[in-house]
Formats: C-alpha cells, structure tokens, sequence
C-alpha cells in the first residue's frame, strides 16, 4: 500500500486504520490535564463561589477579575497551581516516549498490531525515544531561538526606515520563514522517530543522522505533505472557534467543553497524520531491503550401468560370522 499511494493518500490510510490510537492519546491528554488543573480549579473555586465578581467571568471575560483573584491572599501562591500543572505536563511527555512507538509500529504493520507486540515495542523503544526527545528540544530550542533573535533584529533594523510598510511586510515573512524551518526540523525527527523504531536501531545518533539525509533527499513531498496537515489544522481550529463564538453561550459551560474538547480531538488527527506520512516515507525510502541468500543446487550424478558392473562386489559378511 505504501508503494502505490502517495504519502497523504497512505498516511491518511494508516490513520483511519488505526482510530483507536486518537483515542487513547485523547483520553491520556484529559487524563493528565484533569489532575493538573485540579490544584487552580480548587483554588478559584474557594473566592469565586463565594464572590459576585464571578459573574463577570461567567458571562465574558474580565482581565482585572482575574488578576484580582490572582492577588487576593486566600488564593495562595502561585507555585500551588502551577507546579501540578508542570508534572503532569512532565508525564505527558513521558507517556508520549512511552506509548508513540507502538502507535509507529502500528502505522507500519499491514495487520491490527496485538496489544502484545504493541507493549513489547513501547518498552524496547522507551529510553530510546526519551534520548531523542531531548535532542529533539536541544536543536529546536537553540534554531528557535537563533530565528527569533534575528527576526527582532530585523525589525529593529526596519522601524528605522522610512517604509512603514516595510516592518509588517517583514514580520509576517519572518514568521513564514520560522514556520517553514521549524517544520522541516520537525520532519526530520520525525523521520529519527521512525528509523528508530521500525529498523530497531539502538543507536539513536545513527537514527538522527539517516533522518536528516533523507529529509533532505525527499525535502519537497515531505514538506508539501506536512503544509498540507498543517493546513488541515488551522481549518479545524477556525471552524472550531466560530462554532464556539457563534453558536455557544457565554453561560453554557457544557456548551464550552464539548466543542473545545472537540477541537482538541480533531486537532490530534493532523498531528498523527503527519506521523503516518513519515512512516509512509520510511517505508518507501529509508527500509533497508532484506537480503535472501541462495543455494546453489547440488546435481546428483547417478553411475554409469558400465561404471556399477565394473566396480569390486563387497561380499556380505552374515551376523554371525561378525560375532566368531
């Protein structure tokens, strides 16, 4: 399937094979994200039910509330609600590291993956996808930043001169450009991911190096399929935000988090589409093909009639005989 589809057509074929692994990263992501705002949510629910400020929180939103409620004693510190959030965060990314390698070895299998061997690839790969997380944050934080620090010089450089255009013009094509770089760094460990697991590379430096050439090689399909996704996303979170401004209530809490809880689901389906295209890519490009060795047929060249008459008659010796 992966030889005769292009890579969105086979992603996108992976992902609807595999809807069970959206799910499951859905629910771990609520999950984690119920115990990390648990320590905020008792906090504000101590002053806010007990205030008529909170009516201006429930039917809009007020920034003077809010920092109110941030200042006033009986919330406590801030470290109180921040804290719990940041471990959590912390176990979404190690849960991540755990759980991404199955869902890998899944997209690339041609059946439904058992929970065995969807187990056994998660526990094989585990220290390996934490070691190239980190890389992963090292790179992307240092480019990141790098990008950042000379598109504000950029546009110092630009508010001196005397286009007043000139610095809008070059901000929006500054981000486009940060975009498109951080996109192919993301391309490229997510090629690292799959050489990872897919050819049980234990040396994830090997994995990092074969990700970047190949990025490279196929640059043009991967990064038209990942705008692509990326794309796809944006329309999501849109509609999902005019659906939300339009049709709910201030008032309707419930209201609220189905459709946010909804856009965030969605959003999930770009990411591991792009997951999918890198594992279509791998299995394309970058699988090293299996080499069979064969024998060489061994000819039995049965005697010559001539050759059997001529040749000395060993008289059989009877058991007896032997045994005298």
């Amino acid at each position: 399937m992966a030889e005769n589809q292009g890579l969105l057509g086979s992603g996108w074929s992976m992902v609807g094979r595999n809807k069970r692994y959206i799910a499951w990263f859905y629910l771990l992501n609520l999950t984690l994200a119920e115990y990390g705002t648990s320590a905020f949510r008792s906090q504000a629910h101590a002053i806010l039910d007990h205030s008529l400020q909170s009516d201006r929180l429930l039917h809009g939103f007020s920034m003077g509330v809010l920092a109110e409620m941030f200042a006033r004693p009986e919330f406590g510190p801030m470290s109180a609600s921040t804290m719990p959030a940041t471990y959590f965060a912390v176990l979404f990314f190690v849960a991540t590291a755990l759980f991404l390698p199955g869902v890998l070895q899944g997209y690339a299998s041609t059946y439904r993956l058992p929970r065995e061997d969807f187990f056994r690839t998660c526990g094989r790969n585990l220290w390996r996808f934490i070691r190239l997380m980190i890389v992963t944050g090292i790179v992307m934080g240092i480019v990141a930043g790098a990008l950042f620090g000379i598109r504000a010089a950029l546009l110092k450089a630009a508010d001196e001169s005397t286009n007043e255009l000139l610095p809008v013009y070059l901000s929006f094509a500054s981000l486009f450009v940060i975009f498109l770089v951080m996109s192919v760094l993301r391309i490229w460990f997510d090629l690292a991911q799959a050489d990872v697991v897919l050819s049980d590379q234990r040396a994830v430096r090997k994995s990092i190096g074969a990700g970047f050439r190949h990025t490279w090689r196929g640059l043009g399909r991967l990064l038209a399929s990942y705008l692509v996704t990326t794309i796809v996303a944006a329309i999501v979170l849109v509609a999902g935000l005019w659906v939300w401004m339009k049709f709910v209530p201030p008032a309707s809490v419930m209201g609220a988090f189905v459709v946010s809880q909804l856009i965030l689901l969605l959003l999930l389906i770009p990411r591991f589409w792009q997951r999918g295209v890198a594992v279509t890519y791998y299995l394309q490009n970058m699988m090293q093909p299996i080499v069979v060795e064969s024998f060489t047929s061994v000819t039995v060249v049965a005697p010559a009639a001539s050759e059997l008459a001529s040749a000395p008659v060993i008289p059989s010796v009877p058991p007896e005989t032997q045994a005298s």
